[in-house]
């Protein structure tokens, strides 16, 4: 093309008053003959181009594909304009704070090992799921389902803590929608800060002149950055606001919460780099229609990545549950068949979960399989045992499995629950309400021992259950009965699964 331009004697940039301005340079390059340079300089007054961008996963593309080469997903590149200015800098924070981070090359002997300060909030159970409070500098990501309720917890969060500024960045309600939420929660706070904005150049002009201690946006698919045309909540935008905020957190030391939105497939919106960006991942879970929600957490650099908090939404605004064993066991009048209880873990808090099974004859062909709350492929492992091992018939049973309270528990240690809550369907013969089970069971039958089996029973100690069942194999090396006897409550000991069924069902 430069080669044409170069060539083409009838060609003056004169005729085109829309690049008159550009005339004197361009002719002096011709007249140079120079086509290289001609390019560069027709290469560098190009501020737009165009690219292809997955709206699954962020992957970036110069063409249109039909499947992405990062994720596999059909159909999902969408063109998106990038703004590119030579005259773009980045937001100077070096002004911000006293403290400055020097860019040097140092040995590992000569870091200082320092504990992360921390901001404590009112909230225990954030604290907990955080990993003691938030870490000073930390860039955190919140997502959870539409009306969940993440405004809500993060609007009393600011509104709870002292002695620190906090700005409340909104992009999708206005200053009124949030004053009528906050006088709902019936909290107030003289150190909070609203701004509803989306453009991030003006957010970060106001943050220069406040300096909070605290940043809250929501959400980051509304914000859009000056320095790309693309629309706000499309992966290019969503990536480059992440971007800057991340920047702005680790050079000014100062906490952010990202609230972000979920797909219909309840996976995070935007792309999968937004969630290596951050430090730390939250899910809030729950169903709308019920009070109870989990904040679990994905991702922690600075703490347990295994942590869960429960809340209780009710009319002024999210409590947080100190004791969810109690919520979570049904108060029953009767003894019903199919229902055992598990002592597991969630991250350092035991927990006290009911299992629910019911086992009935198939009307199909196919048995039905069904599960809520636990692994559909665990569930196949604990009755190839129970048929194996056992000798049950399950091949002609229809069996629904559900944990309640809406919980989805990975601890293997439930898996001794949820074969004596199978074995009471399939016999209907309830169990004592006063039993409660901790162990994994192995696919040669036998009860395999789990962790921190102490914390575990001291739990079911305190709910007042006067038998707990585990593995022979955690005391395998003691001779005597492990403390918690002292406590009240009784530890029977198993191996084997036939033992188990024994003791339950043959006494």
């Amino acid at each position: 093309m430069c080669q044409k331009l170069c060539t083409t004697p009838k060609f003056n940039f004169k005729n085109h008053p829309s690049l008159a301005n550009l005339a004197t340079e361009f002719n002096g390059l011709v007249s140079k003959g120079s086509v290289e340079r001609l390019a560069l300089f027709i290469l560098s007054m190009s501020k737009t181009k165009t690219s292809f961008f997955c709206q699954h996963c962020g992957h970036q593309s110069v063409k249109w594909l039909g499947q992405c080469p990062g994720c596999g997903t059909w159909n999902s590149y969408v063109e998106e304009i990038v703004h590119k200015d030579n005259a773009k800098e980045h937001q100077d924070w070096s002004a911000y704070s006293e403290e400055k981070r020097k860019g040097k090359i140092t040995t590992l002997d000569q870091v200082k090992s320092n504990q992360e300060r921390r901001i404590v909030t009112g909230d225990a159970e954030l604290n907990r799921v955080l990993g003691g409070g938030i870490v000073q500098g930390s860039l955190i990501l919140v997502a959870g389902e539409p009306g969940i309720g993440k405004s809500t917890l993060f609007l009393q969060t600011g509104l709870w803590l002292k002695n620190v500024s906090v700005l409340y960045i909104s992009g999708e309600e206005s200053e009124q929608q949030i004053k009528m939420r906050a006088d709902r929660l019936q909290l107030q706070n003289p150190d909070f800060y609203l701004l509803t904005e989306t453009n991030t150049s003006v957010i970060f002009q106001e943050i220069k002149k406040l300096k909070p201690g605290l940043i809250i946006v929501d959400s980051i698919q509304t914000l859009q950055t000056p320095f790309l045309d693309a629309s706000a909540g499309s992966v290019s935008q969503i990536r480059e606001c992440a971007a800057e905020f991340q920047r702005f957190a680790k050079e000014t030391n100062t906490p952010v919460f990202l609230i972000g939105h979920i797909t219909k497939e309840g996976q995070i919106a935007g792309p999968k780099v937004l969630e290596h960006m951050v430090d730390t991942v939250l899910q809030f879970e729950g169903d709308r229609h019920y009070a109870y929600r989990i904040l679990r957490t994905l991702k922690n650099r600075f703490g347990s990545a295994a942590e869960l908090g429960i809340y209780e939404m009710n009319e002024t605004g999210m409590r947080g549950v100190l004791n969810p064993s109690e919520i979570l066991l049904t108060q029953k009048e009767e003894a019903l068949s199919g229902i055992a209880i598990a002592a597991t873990l969630e991250g350092m808090r035991p927990l006290l979960i009911e299992v629910q099974a019911l086992v009935t004859q198939s009307v199909y062909g196919t048995p039905q399989r069904t599960v809520s709350g636990f692994d559909l492929r665990r569930l196949q492992l604990l009755l190839a045992v129970l048929e194996k091992r056992g000798g049950f018939q399950f091949g002609n049973k229809d069996v629904f499995l559900n944990i309640a309270g809406g919980l989805k528990v990975e601890d293997p240690s439930i898996d001794l629950a949820v074969l004596c809550a199978l074995l009471s369907s399939y016999e209907d013969i309830p169990l004592p309400s006063s039993i409660c089970f901790a162990g994994e069971v192995g696919l040669s039958g036998e009860i395999r021992a789990v962790n921190r089996i102490e914390q575990r029973i001291a739990e079911g100690a305190k709910l007042g259950f006067e038998k707990i069942i585990v593995s022979r194999y955690n005391y395998k090396e003691k001779k005597s009965r492990p403390a918690s006897k002292q406590s009240g409550i009784e530890v029977v000991a198993l191996a084997r699964v036939e033992e188990l069924y024994r003791y339950l069902f043959e006494r």
